[in-house]
């Protein structure tokens, strides 16, 4: 079978070439995240969790203002909630760089996007 240029059945090997380069930005964009550091807070920022841009949890602060020995619970409700915000953030943080890459790699088929 001739391929006609500008018409007629893609070229398979440019879009082999093709896939190959998104999933290698793909990956780069992946490790990127992984060293991105983001952070959420909550209680005016008497707690403070870091995450990375692929959720892992890095580093919790707690202001000594938010520890009562005798309300243990704010402080936890306090610490689930600057967790998620930052989890949030990564989650945004993840759209903005690997949004793109997915959408172009969604119409490939076999491809899991």
């Amino acid at each position: 079978m001739t391929v006609i240029p500008g018409g007629g059945q893609p070229n398979m090997q440019q879009l082999l070439q093709q896939a190959q380069k998104m999933q290698q930005d793909l990956a780069e964009a992946q490790e990127e995240l992984s060293r991105t550091e983001v952070e959420g807070q909550a209680g005016g920022g008497l707690v403070k969790a870091t995450v990375t841009g692929s959720g892992e949890l890095r580093s919790l602060v707690i202001d000594p203002a938010a520890v009562d020995p005798e309300d243990t619970e704010t402080l936890a409700d306090l610490v689930v909630a600057a967790v998620q915000a930052a989890n949030e953030n990564a989650q945004q943080l993840q759209q903005q760089k690997l949004g793109p890459l997915a959408q172009g790699l969604g119409g490939m088929p076999g491809l899991p996007f």
